[in-house]
């Protein structure tokens, strides 16, 4: 049994419509446009991955470590991680200026700044670990 298909018209558009056009959406900078994959951000901020991990291993190493040593390892690493680290290394600068000072700063917080072994093995952290333990015993003294 055959059905009848009947054809839609479609529907007479108003004046209105036809006299205001559509909003455009506003046209981002492409200054300010940041690129979203991690090789294409390393690129951005150093040049190279080998520029990035250079730097990041400059703020990275220890007083008992090699910056190169520690260059070289950081070459193997991903892009995301040499950002994350990149990012962990300019918070502590323009926070607390040094490694010995973010240091300083978590044994004041603590109220362990006499205490030599728990200096020293706040000393023996990595930069990041040493940075979640700043910001965590900062939200602590203000709660």
């Amino acid at each position: 049994m055959a059905t009848k298909k009947t054809e839609k018209t479609p529907a007479p558009k108003t004046a209105t419509a036809k006299a205001e056009p559509k909003a455009k959406k506003p046209a981002k900078a492409a200054a300010t446009k940041v690129p979203r994959h991690p090789k294409a951000r390393v690129a951005e901020k150093a040049g190279s991955k080998e520029a990035l991990a250079k730097t990041v291993a400059e703020a990275l190493v220890r007083e008992d470590e090699d910056p190169t040593a520690l260059a070289t390892s950081l070459k193997t690493a991903s892009n995301q991680q040499l950002l994350r680290l990149a990012r962990v290394a300019e918070t502590v600068k323009q926070k607390y200026g040094s490694r010995a000072k973010l240091v300083a700063a978590i044994g004041n917080a603590e109220k362990k700044s006499k205490d030599k072994d728990y200096l020293a093995k706040l000393d023996a952290l990595s930069l990041p670990n040493l940075l979640d333990i700043a910001t965590s015993a900062e939200r602590r003294a203000r709660a």
